[in-house]
């Protein structure tokens, strides 16, 4: 049995000094889904001190991985975060560590998770496991949602497969440093849906003799929002349908257009009811299209499963909030937002947890946001707890 005494003395104060001055250093340089080159190379760098027995990089894209060998057989445990930002430009100019880089920031709060992630890993460089191993991932393209599903087809993701797998976000408008856990659906499924409509242009006096997407364009906004059931996830058929951007010929007052693009992103609680969702979607593209004589092209980008909590996992994350004596309730789960950690419930035990950053703050991905440096000794905590409770580290 582990101590249910809060383990307050797991970082020094200097390991927290250099973490914080290492995330902040990570919110200065940002990089994108797929381009994050020099992230993944400050985490090496804050890796090596903590002498792992393996790391793996170029993971999936640019992911990287440090494995933690215990003394004998176990559990695979992973705890994984994500690497990169966002194509927002910060507008914080009072903040003295504010994005270096113009239009991206680090306004999701990932660089917070590497650094609770950079936080365990100091404490596994002093503790190995007694059995098992533990996986720090540090993942790549969580915001498009390509991430996880690179790193789970990377052919060295079978060494590291792992038996649980454990993820946290941090959440703006819950009390700082409370949690929301809970079993069940986590995170909603969701897609982004690309449609272009083909006709024919004409003069902008002779509209009859083309072939004008407008009429379908304009069925097709309210047909496809009307798919929506509401904004509540509690409900099981919940979906929402959301247009977020349409364009439509040429910017030309002589010319009559022959082309149009239309991008939604569909959302639902669960994947299932996400593929019924996609094929009422394209039915209604089909027939509308069909009605104007115009062509179709359908492609989808930012695909995210739903992500579900699995009840042993969520045992563990609990057992290990209590333990450090931070406040646990089920809030408005599941999320309407989106998350690819999902995907590694297809192998492992899995589960995520929110950590609260936060009443009134800023929101994730306002221009103004920045996580909360006080999150970072907590949510190790959690995380330590965690590895000692599966893989039986008891000091």
């Amino acid at each position: 049995m582990t101590s249910s005494t809060p383990s307050a003395s797991i970082l020094t104060n200097s390991d927290i000094a250099e973490l914080t001055a290492w995330r902040r250093d990570l919110h200065r340089h940002p990089e994108l889904s797929g381009q994050e080159e020099e992230t993944a190379g400050r985490v090496v760098a804050a890796l090596e001190c903590t002498h792992p027995d393996r790391i793996l990089t170029g993971l999936g894209g640019h992911g990287v991985a440090a494995i933690y060998e215990g003394s004998g057989d176990g559990p695979t445990l992973m705890l994984r975060c994500e690497l990169d930002g966002l194509p927002i430009e910060e507008l914080n100019p009072e903040l003295p560590h504010r994005s270096q880089v113009i239009g991206k920031g680090h306004l999701c709060g990932h660089d917070g998770h590497m650094a609770i992630l950079a936080a365990t890993a100091r404490w596994l460089g002093r503790n190995r496991p007694d059995h098992g191993r533990v996986i720090l991932l540090f993942q790549p393209a969580e915001e498009d949602g390509a991430g996880a599903a690179r790193v789970i087809a990377d052919p060295r993701f079978a060494e590291i497969t792992p038996d649980y797998a454990f993820a946290l976000h941090n959440f703006p408008g819950l009390p700082l440093g409370h949690a929301v856990l809970a079993e069940g659906v986590m995170n909603c499924a969701s897609r982004g849906m690309k449609i272009t409509l083909g006709g024919r242009t004409a003069h902008a006096s002779q509209p009859e003799t083309g072939i004008s997407p407008a009429p379908a364009l304009a069925r097709l906004i309210p047909a496809l929002t009307e798919l929506g059931t509401g904004t509540e996830t509690d409900d099981p058929a919940f979906r929402l349908v959301t247009v977020t951007h349409a364009r439509m010929g040429e910017p030309a007052f002589g010319i009559a257009p022959g082309e149009a693009a239309l991008w939604v992103t569909l959302r639902s609680r669960t994947d299932a009811g996400m593929d019924a969702l996609v094929n009422e979607a394209e039915a209604l593209v089909g027939e509308a299209a069909s009605h104007h004589g115009l062509t179709t092209a359908i492609a989808y980008q930012d695909i995210f499963r739903h992500c579900e909590n699995h009840p042993d996992a969520v045992r563990e994350l609990t057992r290990a909030l209590e333990a450090e004596d931070i406040p646990i309730s089920q809030g408005d789960l599941p999320m309407r937002a989106s998350e690819d950690f999902g995907r590694f419930g297809d192998f492992a035990r899995s589960a995520m947890f929110l950590l609260g950053s936060g009443e009134n703050v800023p929101s994730l991905h306002n221009p103004d946001y920045d996580f909360p440096d006080s999150l970072i000794p907590v949510g190790a905590r959690v995380f330590i707890r965690t590895i000692r409770s599966l893989c039986g580290r008891k000091t």
